[in-house]
Order: C-alpha cells, then structure tokens, then sequence
C-alpha cells in the first residue's frame, strides 16, 4: 500500500445549521476557522445552511427555506420583466396593414395598356376566351 494516503487531520468537527441551530458531532477532514465548546470540549465549527433536521423532506413540512433570498430575487426579476414587457408594448406603435398593390392600381398606370397587352396571351380562363374569339 501507498504510505500517507490517508488525511492526517481527520477529526471530530461539528456541524451546525443555521435554520434550528441543532449541532452533529461527527469526524471530517473539513478547514475552517471557527470553533465551538460543546460539552466543556471544543471543536471545529462547519455552519449549514439546510441539513437533515431542517430539511421538509425529513421533516415532513412543508415550508419555504429561503436563506440568501432567492424567492424574492427571481419574483423581483418576473415583475421587472412583466413590466417591460407591458411598456413595450405601451410605446410601441400598432403596425399598419400591408395592402397589396398590383400594376393597375399603382398611379399613372393605365389599366386600358394592360388589357391592350395581354390580349394574346393565354394567363388566364378569361384571356383563353378573348382569344379563341
């Protein structure tokens, strides 16, 4: 086997959660810098923000747990947004309906030099008629 695999500062450390203050004593290799006195014995202390006991999968409740605020961030976001959107939709202009125009209806044309120019060709039902007469 390889000499000094394992952790060397593997030790008791306590884990405290922030939501019911409740501490579990157990043995971790974690760094940190605050300590505890539990039981006139102190010890490394790791703050959780959520664990077992607090948990509403474990605990059965049904509750928000919301620390660093993340609910009211993303439904501040969602409001900010349905407010853009609604005055964007204030400012802008309605557009306006596309008409189509053909040769005939433009201006200066004469719809008379159209008629004259298709008299021999055979575009449509109508024209098929004209020319077979």
């Amino acid at each position: 086997m390889k000499k000094d695999l394992h952790p060397t500062d593997y030790r008791p450390v306590v884990f405290q959660d922030l939501n019911d203050n409740s501490t579990v004593i157990t043995r971790s290799t974690v760094a940190t810098e605050e300590t505890i006195t539990l039981d006139g014995v102190e010890y490394p202390l790791v703050k959780v923000h959520i664990s077992s006991s607090s948990h509403p999968f474990f605990t059965g409740e049904e509750r928000i747990v919301d620390v660093e605020g993340r609910v009211d961030k993303f439904k501040a976001r969602q409001a900010a947004a349905k407010q853009a959107r609604e005055a964007k939709a204030a400012a802008k202009p309605k557009a306006a309906k596309k008409i189509r125009i053909d040769e005939t209806t433009k201006l200066g044309a004469n719809p008379a030099a159209k008629a004259k120019s298709s008299e021999g060709k055979n575009f449509s039902e109508g024209n098929r008629v004209a020319a077979a007469e």
